[in-house]
């Protein structure tokens, strides 16, 4: 298994291998809870005309929408998305003119009301109950309960501040994991605990897109901002997939930047009839979405 950097990627070596891409959508795509920006929509939506494409996130469905699908460009193909939100513990494609869910892998009522006392009372031993909060603290995502410390509506720079070496993060889901050992208890974002049913992690989302898609998970790009070792991007590198660390949406777009031209070049090539310079440039420098 090897993890790369977004800066000491091969592009024209990873476009030749790659059959699709998958991306983590916070700090990856886009700010926590924010849309893409412009200069994300205008490269991502190309992206789409070029290979299948996939977003995988911890996130429930409504903040694709929100995040992604409400700022996509209107010629952005859409049969070559695949949304995969929850830890892909559920699965959307378009099909008919709509967006229709593939599979989903609810938690049961008894799980849920385990998952929410167990969370409440370890966090409380813990002293990570923290009276200030933002939103949702405890959030029924149906196949996934996700704990947020500060809530779900937390300021970004105060999310990153609450627990830079994420030791209270494994402390708590090592606390709940004892409480529920039927269930798949995970370190999620900056705050958040992550609970689902066994298996159901981001290598999981990276078997069923391969699946899906008929190819190998070697010939899936993965793309996010936490592929350290308990970091909830890390499974998806444990698939064999070809995994690329950023740090942030900046790094994504010039990760692009690289991929793009290749891409281009490779689809003009499989088209003999058609050339390079029908498929339009979009391609923007960083500094301009700075």
């Amino acid at each position: 298994m090897g993890i790369r950097a977004w800066d000491d990627v091969d592009c024209r070596a990873m476009v030749r291998r790659m059959r699709a891409i998958a991306f983590d959508l916070d700090n990856t795509l886009a700010s926590s809870r924010q849309p893409m920006e412009p200069g994300m929509v205008v490269r991502f939506t190309e992206l789409t005309r070029l290979l299948p494409v996939a977003v995988v996130t911890g996130g429930r469905y409504g903040l694709v929408v929100s995040q992604v699908l409400d700022v996509l460009g209107k010629d952005a193909d859409l049969d070559h998305l695949h949304l995969m939100p929850t830890s892909g513990t559920r699965y959307y494609r378009w099909r008919d003119g709509a967006w229709r869910l593939e599979y989903a892998y609810d938690l049961s009522d008894a799980d849920l009301a385990a998952a929410v006392a167990s969370l409440e009372r370890r966090a409380r031993q813990l002293g990570l109950w923290e009276e200030r909060i933002w939103g949702e603290r405890i959030e029924n995502r149906g196949s996934q309960i996700t704990f947020s410390a500060l809530g779900q509506g937390a300021p970004e720079a105060a999310k990153r501040a609450w627990d830079p070496d994420e030791s209270r993060k494994r402390r708590l889901a090592a606390a709940v994991a004892a409480d529920l050992p039927h269930l798949k208890v995970r370190p999620g974002g900056y705050t958040s605990i992550d609970i689902s049913l066994p298996g159901m992690d981001k290598s999981y989302a990276v078997r069923r897109l391969a699946d899906s898609l008929g190819i190998g998970t070697g010939d899936i790009v993965f793309v996010g901002d936490r592929m350290t070792p308990g970091g909830n991007d890390y499974p998806a590198a444990q698939t064999g997939a070809e995994a690329v660390s950023v740090s942030s949406p900046s790094d994504t777009i010039r990760l692009l930047d690289g991929l793009l031209p290749c891409l281009r070049g490779r689809v003009s090539a499989d088209a003999p009839g058609i050339a390079t310079e029908t498929m339009p440039d979009t391609s923007v420098s960083a500094d301009d979405v700075r």
